[in-house]
């Protein structure tokens, strides 16, 4: 299940971008001033009318590192690949799977979490591949629970 949200353009929000990166092996010296400004909307949509924002719901992405309420950017303009994560739409339900196209013809839909089976798409199955992931965003200071 997702939470499906179009993405709203009719502001910009400039936010402050470190250009010339962050190190994440050996630290380097702080820059003194950041000039640089980012939008995160026209830096991770291509295709503005063909995209959508969605809140990841469960856990059967969980392997990857995809875990409930992180945000993935999905784009209904491309065609599915092979290793595409897409979001797909089989007998009436949302999923997020990873395209897996069998040599054979069959296509499976993988999840990335062991409690979880592929799904094989078949013959008599509704399915559509409603659009495939671009980004994900991820939150990573996750809300602690209260221990009382």
């Amino acid at each position: 299940m997702l939470k499906i949200y179009n993405p709203d353009f009719s502001s910009s929000l400039e936010l402050i971008y470190a250009d010339d990166g962050i190190r994440a092996g050996f630290p380097s010296p702080a820059q003194d001033y950041i000039t640089e400004t980012i939008d995160l909307n026209r830096t991770l949509i291509e295709h503005p009318a063909a995209t959508f924002y969605a809140r990841v719901v469960g856990d059967s992405m969980s392997e990857e590192g995809i875990e409930e309420d992180d945000i993935l950017v999905i784009d209904r303009s491309l065609e599915g690949e092979h290793g595409d994560l897409a979001v797909c739409c089989i007998d009436g339900e949302f999923t997020l799977k990873r395209l897996r196209f069998m040599p054979d013809g069959r296509l499976l839909l993988m999840p990335s979490n062991r409690k979880y089976k592929p799904i094989e798409v078949t013959p008599e199955s509704r399915f559509e591949v409603w659009g495939i992931v671009v980004y994900t965003i991820k939150a990573n200071r996750r809300r602690h629970h209260k221990r009382w």
